[in-house]
């Protein structure tokens, strides 16, 4: 299927694949609870600065973008938040994308992806936010896509690098953690140079 068919396709809320092995669609209620799970694992939220939280708080953030993204569907238009789950073969929750958009700054998004801890070490970070920066730039004609973590998560910023993202800045002591505090890394990529990165992808 090439890009512009899975573009559709995904607009309309049904589910396309991501590898071999994975299928990516938009956020639906349904998917809430895994949700839940992922970010109350210690493992996972020890580098996300909004988890633990209490689950009236996931509520609160995840209700508004899953209306949102049911009323995109039906008007088969992106929503406001493009946010994507990714699942297996046997519909294991395999981890969730995010698309943001820069708020007074059009053309700007930030990208940002959780796994949950079975997935792993299997290179659906990089895939997904892959998918997800591409997309981005092809479809929400973005000009410039960021996405920042704590730079002790090093499988995070490897993720970014190897997606082609630039680090181009680092904010000191930003996360406070039990026992003290770590950096922010800021990465980025403009348009010119995804076109440079995925010379292919960006004709669609």
């Amino acid at each position: 299927m090439k890009n512009t068919e899975k573009y559709q396709s995904l607009k309309h809320g049904h589910s396309c694949l991501l590898n071999e092995t994975l299928s990516i669609r938009l956020i639906q209620q349904s998917d809430f609870d895994d949700i839940v799970t992922m970010l109350e694992n210690p493992t996972v939220n020890q580098y996300l600065f909004f988890a633990p939280s209490p689950v009236e708080v996931y509520e609160a953030f995840f209700t508004p973008i899953i209306e949102n993204t049911q009323q995109a569907i039906a008007n088969k238009e992106w929503p406001d938040s493009p946010t994507f789950v990714i699942r297996d073969t046997e519909g294991t929750y395999m981890g969730m994308l995010g698309i943001t958009p820069v708020m007074m700054l059009t053309g700007n998004y930030e990208v940002g992806h959780q796994l949950p801890e079975h997935a792993w070490g299997q290179g659906i970070g990089t895939l997904g936010c892959q998918f997800a920066t591409t997309l981005a730039f092809e479809q929400l004609r973005a000009h410039k896509v960021c996405a920042d973590c704590y730079a002790g998560n090093v499988g995070s910023a490897r993720v970014l690098e190897k997606t082609g993202f630039v680090l181009e800045g680092r904010q000191q002591d930003y996360y406070r953690l039990e026992n003290g505090f770590d950096d922010r890394l800021w990465f980025g990529m403009t348009l010119d140079q995804f076109k440079v990165r995925y010379p292919k992808r960006h004709q669609g």
